[in-house]
């Protein structure tokens, strides 16, 4: 495990339900006596929130891709030094919506061969994985229509439609079979209780492997 906390993160395509099953797994650990930090990316600290908006609303080709892997490393550099890292030397739990695997599909991938770009930079700036990853993995039809619905600001990727949900989906399912010993796969196309019962299973079979 990595240093003396549990690093915790949730991925998946638009609409998957992953923030939900981040809050819902955050509030029942802290009934279970946990210490939790939930977070998110981009964003989970002031300057990292202030990088948010900048990339997640107005016009979806207001960046270039290149442009907004520096902004989302920039961002995820100032979260990990003021939310993420104090959190997991003081022994917590952090649990955040999205991570690193999210720039290494929405930049990396989907604008452009550039997946080398986001690992050089997360190697050089970030250096740290979690130490498990949850993916929610959803119909994408089904999970545009889903971010679509919630009509907010932020539309900064739905905007681009389902065909990039399409490759999404099958990108975090390359990652997963890329690295099996961090990812579990968790199917989303269930009722919500359904996929939260099967993350605090998987999610009390990491806690009790390090107690």
């Amino acid at each position: 495990m990595s240093g003396k906390g549990r690093f915790i993160t949730f991925e998946g395509i638009d609409g998957s339900g992953k923030s939900t099953q981040a809050r819902l797994l955050a509030d029942h650990l802290r009934t279970e006596g946990h210490d939790v930090i939930l977070t998110r990316e981009p964003g989970g600290s002031p300057g990292a929130e202030e990088i948010r908006r900048l990339v997640l609303e107005g016009d979806p080709d207001r960046w270039s891709a290149e442009t907004e892997i520096l902004l989302f490393t920039a961002a995820r550099r100032d979260h990990m030094e003021r939310t993420i890292l104090p959190a997991l030397e003081s022994g917590k739990i952090v649990i955040c919506d999205r991570f690193a695997d999210s720039t290494r599909l929405y930049q990396g991938l989907s604008r452009g061969d550039l997946r080398d770009v986001v690992d050089k930079l997360h190697a050089l700036m970030i250096g740290r994985e979690p130490d498990l990853t949850m993916l929610i993995d959803m119909d994408p039809e089904t999970g545009l229509d889903r971010a679509l619905s919630r009509r907010g600001t932020e539309e900064r990727f739905e905007a681009f439609g389902t065909d990039l949900q399409r490759r999404m989906r099958q990108g975090f399912l390359d990652l997963a079979r890329s690295d099996p010993d961090r990812f579990h796969l968790v199917d989303g196309n269930r009722p919500m209780d359904a996929v939260a019962q099967d993350v605090r299973a998987v999610i009390e079979e990491l806690l009790a492997s390090v107690d």
